[in-house]
Order: structure tokens, then sequence, then C-alpha cells
């Protein structure tokens, strides 16, 4: 009797089992087939909620973009004669470093490569190689005036490819962040137009 017993409870358990099994695996179907290309559930970050190729684009161009400026804001510490310059350029460091993060962040999240090694050379605002000795070997008064009409032409070209996020992208963080940059570069190119004319 206890032998039956146990059977009869082995098997009501193995249906029980089989039941839930199916019910999740039915909750795991309707929730994969519930999400396309770019999407995730939705307790996913918002960022992966929805995003097309201009929004891929902005970001795997504007992180070796924003990885450059860094790089001449680096330089500005130790070879920037202003102050104003070298508070500039911390400034620009400080705010590009966390969106650079950001960005790689959504690139993984969506499933698309993050760049790495260097820039294309048709990116706009992009210095070549030559444009980064000459600006690495400069000190004092004259590296001020190279670092500040580089950086303004290297602004305007991330302005330009945030504009074209705000146009095309849909990925609601993503054309925030394109604002932000506008906005925020734009404002620096006035104040380093204003520190050029002292030259």
């Amino acid at each position: 009797m206890f032998t039956k017993r146990s059977a009869l409870a082995a098997a009501i358990a193995a249906s029980a089992l089989v039941l839930t099994a199916c019910s999740d695996d039915g909750k795991s179907m309707a929730a994969h087939e519930g999400m396309t290309a770019g999407a995730s559930p939705t307790s996913a970050p918002a960022s992966s909620a929805v995003f097309n190729d201009a929004d891929v684009m902005f970001a795997q161009m504007m992180i070796p973009h924003h990885e450059q400026a860094v790089e001449m804001a680096d330089l500005a510490a130790t070879r920037a004669a202003d102050p104003e310059v070298k508070e500039l350029a911390e400034k620009i460091k400080e705010a590009q470093d966390p969106e650079i993060a950001t960005m790689e962040s959504w690139l993984r999240e969506w499933g698309k490569p993050v760049p790495t090694g260097g820039m294309g050379h048709d990116m706009p605002g992009i210095m070549s190689e030559g444009d980064m000795k000459k600006l690495e070997a400069a000190k004092g008064t004259e590296f001020d005036k190279q670092f500040v009409t580089m950086m303004i032409a290297h602004h305007e070209g991330a302005i330009d490819m945030a504009r074209t996020e705000e146009a095309k992208g849909v990925n609601p963080e993503a054309k925030a962040l394109a604002k932000t940059i506008v906005t925020t570069q734009q404002a620096e190119i006035d104040q380093m137009e204003q520190i050029l004319a002292r030259f």
C-alpha cells in the first residue's frame, strides 16, 4: 500500500512539474515572440527598447569621436598655459568620458559591435594623426591656440553627427544624448571662440 501511494504521489508530482514547465515554456515563448530586433522585456533598460540603424551609427561613430576629444583634453593638463583652456579641457573630459561608457553599454545591449582601434578618416571633425602629433608637440600659448582651433572643428563635427541622430534616430536615450551634445558643445564652441579672440 505504501508503495502504491508513493507511486501515485510521484505521478502527481511529475504531472505538476510537466504542467509548470509547459506553463513556463509558454510564457518564455510568448516573451520571445513579443521581442523584435532591438526590443527587450519591460524590465530591461529603456535604452534597448527600440533602436534603428541611425542610433547604432550614432553610438559607433560618437564613441571614437569622443575618445579623440578626451585624448586632446588630456594633453592640456601638461601643455596648456591658459587657465581657462585647462579648465575647459577638464570639463570636456569629465563630460565625454561617461558618455563613452553610456554609448558602449547601449551597443552591448543592442548586440552591436563596440568600436575599437581609432576613428574613420571621413568622420566629421576628426583630427588626423598629423594634427594630433602637432598638438602633442606644442606647449604654452601655441598649444592653447592649436587646441582651441582644433577642438572647435572637432565639436562642430560632433554637432553635425548629433543633429543627424536627432533627425533620424528612434531611441529616446540616444536622441536625448544627441540633444545634450548639441547644446553643450555649441556653448563650448562659443567659449572657445572668445578664448581664441584673446590670442
